[in-house]
């Protein structure tokens, strides 16, 4: 499918020798945009050059490895709780929660800064601290207890909300988790909004091309927003269906 401009009717859909012409109707005062693109919708797998793309559609049986998700270390938060174990000091072993400026306080080891490391790196610092003072060789483990870690699913999703980010997230992973797209989902509008060294950024993603393997699901982060776009088209057509058989001939004959 390709784009053209026109100066009668404005933005063109090309699809095939089929042209679909974007126009406007006015009802109620109000301006409706209608833009057909039926019969030009693909269900071909078109891939990328680093997908296999197995005909047939038998696919192998992954290895054991491929059974493991690969997972991206947590990075510790404001109001994460953690589990501190102090091996063979019970005294020191404890859940501590990090405080809004993102510290913790544990004796004998006093404050330390939590928030932006891995639970390992937090393990190390702990153990540093201890080291030759306390204890001879001490051996800490930090595991993450209550993760306050989410991202931001909105839009054109079954249940917009914020869900917490466990592992590796990806986009079409973060979607599913609200249960996936509406029927008004704009599937090739989707945003990721992201804030990176201090500067605000967004990407356009097409979940359909995700989907026929053109692109990979791009990953998704802590703090991520993601936002579904709405197809205006479809919701003025079902309002067009609900209102009344006067309307249904004219945007039946457009929409086909």
């Amino acid at each position: 499918m390709s784009l053209s401009t026109n100066a009668r009717y404005g933005l063109a859909y090309v699809c095939g020798s089929r042209t679909y012409f974007h126009m406007k109707w006015w009802m109620a005062g109000a301006a409706i945009a209608v833009l057909s693109v039926s019969g030009c919708a693909s269900e071909k797998l078109v891939g990328r050059p680093d997908l296999e793309i197995v005909q047939g559609g038998q696919l192998p049986p992954p290895a054991l490895k491929d059974l493991i998700l690969e997972q991206r270390a947590y990075v510790i938060g404001p109001f994460d709780k953690v589990e501190v174990d102090v091996y063979g000091v019970p005294e020191l072993s404890r859940t501590v929660q990090v405080d809004a400026s993102g510290t913790i306080a544990i004796p004998l080891v006093g404050t330390l800064d939590a928030s932006g490391k891995t639970t390992s790196q937090l393990a190390d610092a702990i153990a540093n601290r201890l080291r030759g003072k306390y204890i001879r060789s001490p051996q800490v483990t930090v595991n993450a207890d209550t993760i306050s870690q989410t991202i931001t699913v909105d839009g054109q999703v079954q249940k917009p909300g914020l869900y917490p980010v466990t592992g590796r997230m990806t986009l079409i992973r973060a979607v599913a988790r609200a249960e996936g797209t509406t029927d008004y989902a704009n599937t090739s509008y989707v945003v990721v909004f992201r804030r990176v060294g201090g500067k605000d950024m967004a990407a356009l993603y097409d979940l359909r091309a995700i989907r026929q393997g053109i692109y990979p699901d791009p990953e998704v982060y802590a703090n991520d927003v993601v936002s579904v776009g709405e197809s205006g088209g479809r919701r003025v057509f079902q309002a067009a269906i609900q209102g009344g058989a006067l309307l249904i001939a004219p945007l039946v004959a457009i929409l086909n």
